[in-house]
């Protein structure tokens, strides 16, 4: 049990530090409503039928999003690679290749259809 007591104490604080600052905040923070402030905001787009395009987004947003969550992707697998690139070998080099090949070819085409581009 020793071994975990450090672990314990760390979660203790933790849950202390978050519904302390919870508490904080609610007895703190002013309680003045109005209609502006409680309606949903939708990234300053109307979220009316009328609105551009019947209320939808562009594609293009959902594109650029995808595109940043794959480099995400790429460098959470990267990073660990490249901290252990010696212990890997020829294997590794090998694997990571392909990895990087199989994340290129997609933003190449994206990049050739001009998905990049913002308009």
């Amino acid at each position: 049990m020793n071994a975990y007591a450090p672990l314990l104490v760390m979660i203790a604080a933790a849950l202390v530090i978050a519904v302390a600052g919870l508490v904080i905040s609610a007895i703190l923070s002013p309680n003045r409503y109005n209609r502006v402030k409680l309606a949903n905001y939708e990234c300053g787009v109307e979220a009316t039928p009328s609105a551009g395009g019947s209320g939808r987004f562009p594609v293009k947003y959902y594109l650029t999003a995808m595109t940043f969550i794959i480099f995400d992707i790429e460098v959470v697998f990267l990073y660990p690679w490249a901290v252990s690139f010696k212990d890997l070998g020829v294997f590794g080099m090998v694997a990571m290749l392909i990895f990087i090949f199989l994340i290129t070819v997609p933003f190449v085409y994206e990049w050739r259809r001009g998905g990049l581009e913002w308009d």
